[in-house]
């Protein structure tokens, strides 16, 4: 497994920063210390920061997204919910803030749910997910996290 640029490394463009605080424009030393631990974790992770959009997402991610996260454009929440085209397993409907991890970087509690997405390859897969906030020192909202697995095809 490879280590991937840690979030605010000025080699990754997409680094993110804050707008607020002492040495506003640096990376939230939470989020950095996030991407890190998740680089080493064989559990695929999806990140994104307080509005929704992607900050990173692990080796074993690339794995089911179907790209590796290095040649992955910018995406905010619009961007991911609309490309990986989310329905319920049955095959149904699912708008964004269904989503556990809309859930959870919006209304900031805990979310699971089982549905199915279409990889950025094109392959058609029935995810778990499991989503959780990220909160940070003095209680601040730093986004969130998604925890998933591939189901087995029903």
């Amino acid at each position: 497994m490879t280590n991937a640029p840690v979030r605010g490394d000025e080699s990754d463009p997409r680094a993110s920063t804050t707008d607020s605080g002492p040495g506003a424009g640096a990376p939230e030393l939470e989020m950095i210390l996030l991407r890190q631990l998740t680089s080493y974790l064989a559990t695929p992770i999806f990140i994104v920061d307080p509005d929704g959009d992607l900050v990173f997402f692990n080796e074993p991610a690339e794995e089911i997204l179907g790209r590796p996260f290095d040649t992955t454009d910018p995406m905010t929440l619009d961007d991911w919910a609309e490309q990986f085209r989310p329905v319920t397993v049955e095959g149904g409907p699912l708008v964004a803030d269904e989503l556990p991890l809309v859930q959870a970087v919006r209304r900031g509690r805990p979310a699971q749910m089982d549905f199915r997405i279409t990889a950025l390859d094109g392959t058609a897969r029935t995810l778990a997910v499991t989503a959780f906030p990220l909160i940070g020192l003095h209680d601040r909202h730093l986004g969130a996290v998604a925890i998933f697995w591939e189901q087995p095809a029903r």
